[in-house]
């Protein structure tokens, strides 16, 4: 779906805003990265380890493909001691399996699974371990339609989007009390891979704000902000193409309303942007990053204090990890091990409100492994 991550699967309005391009020098990191891998993950290619969602207590939360190649979810707590835990009804087929993605700071987590047809649904993972499934309204019953649960806030809420049996995608929201609501960003296209989706692991913040894209009738790519009480936002960056698979992509949302992501601009080049609560947008590039189709600068997180932890391709398609602190200065880093061949290296995924980044690198050899890097 989105070549955010190496995940499972990857506007109308235009706001006053303020371009600013910044390209900084990278600054040595003297943080620590520690490395991990959860028991029975793979070691092959295309196997592993992947770190997605950290806390400000370090627990991390995220999942592992196993030697079959079978999905499998883990919480790691903050003195590294990993739980793993699979959804009933979770598939054990190459690849099936249990998915998270999404953790409040209570330490419950929400997710989805792939049964045996490869039809996905939503789970809840309490914080005593007890499990409960769910399907959003609507949702496809065949193969790669269903459920893709991804969020939850400390209200219990879980958001995510799901694909109806006509293949086009749709948000959704959950209270806690097992209530959906169902909702299409405007503008959204209507055929099959078109619709509304929601961003991994933070596209819900803990106000109720969700975040993500919507892809258009022409297949182009917008981003929105639903407010808690359903009013819509979209927008995008300027800059961004306006051709098939370019357009605005927002990654994350804070607790005060802020937005990060990429844009895709007409040469398919990715580049980030924070977008304030009042809709000015700043524009940004890690130096060193690709300026050819697919290569560039892609955030993956936004923290409170308004620090986005992400990832940027190189020239010769490697990944490295950065972090851009709040008054714009950008640090890079790689995980020991990392590898350095094509589509390799380092990919951040969150970073917690003291410095915490979790993430996961693909080594030499196209294996995954988790990583936590502490300041």
């Amino acid at each position: 779906m989105k070549s955010r991550t190496l995940t499972l699967f990857t506007a109308a309005t235009l706001f006053a805003a303020l371009a600013i391009t910044v390209q900084l020098s990278a600054q040595t990191s003297p943080s620590k990265i520690i490395t991990f891998n959860a028991p029975g993950a793979g070691k092959s290619a295309g196997q592993g380890t992947l770190g997605i969602g950290i806390l400000s207590s370090g627990a991390i939360v995220g999942y592992y493909s196993d030697a079959g190649t079978v999905y499998h979810g883990f919480l790691r707590a903050s003195n590294g001691k990993i739980t793993t835990f699979n959804a009933p009804g979770a598939g054990k087929v190459a690849g099936a399996g249990t998915v998270p993605f999404g953790i409040n700071p209570s330490g419950a987590i929400a997710g989805y699974y792939i049964d045996a047809h490869t039809v996905l649904h939503g789970f809840l993972r309490a914080t005593d371990g007890k499990i409960t499934t769910f399907n959003a309204p609507n949702a496809g019953k065949n193969a790669g339609q269903g459920t893709f649960a991804s969020n939850i806030n400390i209200a219990g809420t879980i958001a995510g989007y799901y694909v109806d049996a006509s293949n086009v995608n749709h948000g959704f929201s959950r209270a806690a009390d097992g209530t959906f609501t169902t909702f299409d960003a405007p503008g959204a296209g209507r055929a099959p891979g078109q619709g509304t989706f929601t961003d991994f692991f933070s596209g819900l913040n803990q106000e109720g704000a969700i975040t993500g894209d919507y892809i258009d009738s022409k297949n182009v790519y917008h981003g929105y902000v639903r407010a808690a009480d359903g009013t819509f936002t979209t927008f995008n960056v300027s800059g961004s193409g306006t051709n098939r698979l370019e357009g605005t992509e927002p990654a994350s949302i804070n607790n005060g309303g802020a937005v990060t992501g990429e844009y895709i601009d007409t040469s398919g080049v990715y580049h980030g942007f924070l977008r304030a609560p009042d809709g000015a947008i700043t524009k940004f590039n890690v130096a060193g990053a690709g300026k050819a189709a697919g290569q560039g600068t892609i955030p993956s997180n936004l923290n409170p204090t308004d620090a986005i932890a992400g990832y940027y391709l190189d020239a010769s398609d490697v990944y490295h990890g950065f972090l851009r602190a709040e008054n714009g200065s950008i640090t890079k880093f790689d995980a020991p091990g990392a590898g350095t061949g094509g589509f390799q290296g380092t990919l951040p995924y969150s970073n917690d409100s003291v410095g915490g980044i979790a993430g996961y690198f693909v080594d030499s050899k196209g294996a995954y492994h988790g990583f936590l890097r502490t300041p």
